[in-house]
């Protein structure tokens, strides 16, 4: 699973600047009741998909209860999991655990290429693109049969609000090096936070089920939005370490 990071500013309000995903909260007092500093509070808020994490100093009446997650364990236990690193982790697979968490909008999972119509999708988009009008079906047909998805060993299938709406798969290319493709969202859900989403998930398939160090991929130069999605996550710029026609930047990531 890839590591917890402490950013200093998640997004605005209760949404993730990243993915747009609902951010997850756990506010707890640090002091006892009757403390005059019993007010001030310590206050997490995270984006599980993303896994960033902001903390800060906040107030709450003395009045106002605070549910607390962290309350049917022994005293000792949640005092050492408020101070240490855990605390994050801990709460986000409480909140995910007992449905108090809201449901993302975006589901990802592993389902076979051929259950959704998103492959054709996929190559469909990027053939536009590449000839600068609408492909036709001979032409998606040609791409397809090109370069075939056999060789995939994870497909991810990202639905928004329900509707199958993104995609992502992955193939190993070496001893403990993934490559990533496929990575694709519909136009009806873009600007939702569905490439991050799908780009995390990714990720997360690739250390725990393919025991992955390292992520490569490559991309045309026109997208540049996809370009700047791999940076935002990580990702650097290496030389050329496969060809087709439309690999002309390619990048690489030590997952962590």
């Amino acid at each position: 699973m890839r590591r917890w990071r402490q950013v200093s500013v998640l997004g605005a309000g209760d949404t993730c600047g990243r993915c747009r995903g609902p951010l997850r909260s756990y506010t707890y007092r640090c002091h006892p009741h009757g403390s005059r500093l019993y007010e001030r509070c310590v206050s997490y808020s995270w984006c599980s998909p993303c896994r960033r994490y902001a903390g800060q100093m906040v107030y709450v009446p003395e009045d106002e209860v605070l549910p607390d997650p962290l309350g049917d364990l022994p005293a000792d236990e949640r005092d050492d999991i408020r101070r240490g690193s855990r605390l994050v982790p801990y709460v986000d697979r409480v909140l995910t655990r007992t449905g108090a968490a809201p449901r993302p909008r975006w589901v990802i999972a592993r389902e076979p290429v051929e259950a959704t119509g998103l492959l054709r999708d996929y190559f469909t988009d990027v053939a536009s693109r590449h000839y600068g009008r609408p492909a036709t079906e001979a032409e998606v047909d040609a791409a397809l049969a090109e370069d075939p998805s056999d060789d995939l060993v994870c497909f991810l299938v990202g639905r928004y609000d329900g509707t199958p709406s993104g995609c992502v798969g992955l193939r190993l290319i070496g001893p403990g090096v993934t490559e990533l493709t496929r990575l694709f969202v519909h136009s009806r859900a873009r600007r939702t936070g569905g490439g991050h989403a799908l780009l995390a998930a990714a990720e997360d398939a690739a250390l725990d089920d393919l025991r992955a160090h390292t992520m490569r991929l490559d991309t045309r130069h026109d997208l540049v939005e996809a370009r700047a999605l791999y940076a935002a996550h990580g990702y650097a710029e290496i030389p050329a370490y496969s060809h087709g026609p439309y690999a002309e930047h390619w990048f690489e990531k030590h997952l962590d």
